[in-house]
């Protein structure tokens, strides 16, 4: 399977920089070959003046031996009209040798285009965070609530027709692209999005989605905290409380349908591990996670995921696969990893480079996909509450393959040529998705575009960290 994409299809171009002076002027010792300039000299007086010359010449000099004076003609024609087409041909070489060469502009900051290799400024991932972080600080909500004080953060999308005022949601994956995007020009204070997410801390703890209403969601609250204690917060007082709340509410018996959502049982699992490591609830979830994986009998009888866990194989899904990967990574390196959970995460690898598509960058396994969860309503059990998920399944595939373990399972099974040319063709999906360094979601009940802040923190998360793997300082140095 041969279909990688090329750094410079990818937007890397070349890392080698120009001379500082620019390209050398032309001139006559400019090193241009004699019979360029002789072409360049002869295509001055026109390609039909240089056939009429070569013609008349001919017919000059042609010897009287020749038959007629109908052969002299005829052979001198000729003559002129190759020497015409001749120097045509030569001069619209030399043109589009020209243009090739010739220095094209830097694009506009923020367009999202590539920066032409070699160039002097930035290139298109600088650009694109850029951009990224000018959209965020544009349109950010500042709100002063009578209950709650000082609100400075997001909704959970970008651009909604009501008047947007900050969500745990939109504030926290905000707080996480911004501690991604490493922005130190002050415009925004990291601190005052970290206030706002406390603030918006349900009364009896926890956080929800704006669509979950008062009751905590341990989904939601293990998002937070994560983002919390990326922020900086203590473990020691507050945080730690909310890790016991969301712990004690993340039980079998008490949140049946978010215990066997593998979203929500891997989103609780990132969650924990940036918050409290040292949990001891999450050796009891990982288990649960891995205990969840089913058989492909479609891709040798690898194990994978499914969007509920125990789910029927018939239904893999590419996305659950890679989220169960990203997790189990994660948790090996914060508690260890037994032989049988390693070879579940390893065969989660192994089915994501099983890929059978030849274009990965357009394949059915990057499509993204949806789910929901539906709970019992705490007011009404007979009712339900319904949360649907929309997944960006490259940026996800793209996270799962940069784990350290699933580099080392490509190895081991000599596919390290595959797993790159799946994690390029991923991250070419990504990349394309956004605009002005903002990812938009395409509803297909109607013509609107969505930018849920949640896309474009996995946007610029997935491109970071392939922008991580890509550097290669010793190879820009070797070719200079």
């Amino acid at each position: 399977m041969k279909h990688a994409l090329s750094h410079q299809q990818l937007g890397r171009g070349s890392l080698r920089p120009t001379p500082p002076d620019g390209p050398a002027p032309s001139g006559p010792d400019d090193g241009t070959s004699r019979p360029t300039r002789f072409v360049g000299w002869l295509g001055g007086f026109g390609c039909a003046a240089a056939g009429y010359a070569v013609f008349q010449f001919l017919f000059e000099v042609l010897p009287d031996s020749v038959d007629g004076e109908a052969a002299k003609y005829l052979i001198a024609s000729v003559s002129g009209l190759g020497t015409a087409l001749a120097a045509w041909l030569a001069a619209a070489l030399l043109r589009a040798r020209a243009a090739a060469t010739a220095p094209r502009p830097l694009p506009r900051p923020g367009t999202g285009t590539t920066a032409p290799t070699g160039s002097q400024g930035p290139g298109p991932l600088p650009q694109l965070f850029a951009a990224t972080c000018d959209t965020l600080v544009g349109e950010v909500s500042v709100v002063d609530d009578p209950e709650r004080g000082r609100l400075v953060g997001w909704a959970h999308s970008l651009g909604e027709s009501t008047p947007s005022r900050p969500t745990s949601v939109g504030t926290a994956y905000g707080l996480q692209t911004m501690l991604d995007l490493g922005t130190t020009d002050g415009r925004l204070f990291t601190g005052e999005l970290a206030d706002t997410l406390w603030r918006l801390r349900l009364p009896d703890g926890g956080w929800s989605a704006r669509s979950q209403g008062a009751r905590a969601r341990p989904e939601v609250t293990a998002l937070v905290l994560g983002a919390l204690a990326r922020a900086g917060a203590s473990r020691d007082g507050r945080l730690a409380r909310e890790v016991d709340l969301c712990t004690a509410a993340f039980t079998h018996e008490a949140d049946p349908a978010g215990r066997e959502s593998t979203h929500v049982l891997t989103t609780v699992l990132r969650g924990l591990l940036r918050a409290a490591p040292d949990c001891g609830a999450l050796p009891v979830l990982r288990e649960a996670l891995v205990d969840g994986a089913v058989s492909d009998p479609h891709r040798d009888h690898l194990r994978c995921w499914g969007y509920r866990l125990n789910q029927p194989p018939e239904h893999p899904s590419p996305v659950h696969t890679a989220q169960a990967v990203l997790a189990l990574d994660r948790a090996a390196r914060v508690l260890g990893e037994s032989p049988a959970v390693r070879a579940a995460r390893e065969d989660g690898v192994r089915w994501l480079l099983s890929c059978p598509d030849a274009a990965h960058h357009d394949c059915r396994d990057l499509e993204n996909g949806r789910d929901e969860v539906r709970r019992p309503r705490p007011d009404d059990p007979a009712r339900h509450e319904v949360l649907n998920v929309r997944h960006f399944t490259a940026s996800w595939i793209v996270r799962a393959l940069l784990c350290r373990g699933s580099l080392e399972v490509a190895r081991q099974d000599g596919l390290e040529e595959t797993w790159r040319e799946l994690l390029d063709g991923a991250a070419a999906r990504v990349r394309a998705g956004q605009q002005d360094g903002i990812w938009t979601w395409a509803q297909s009940e109607n013509t609107e575009l969505r930018r849920p802040m949640w896309m474009t923190y996995q946007g610029v998360s997935a491109l970071r960290a392939h922008a991580v793997w890509t550097y290669r300082p010793d190879e820009a140095a070797a070719a200079r």
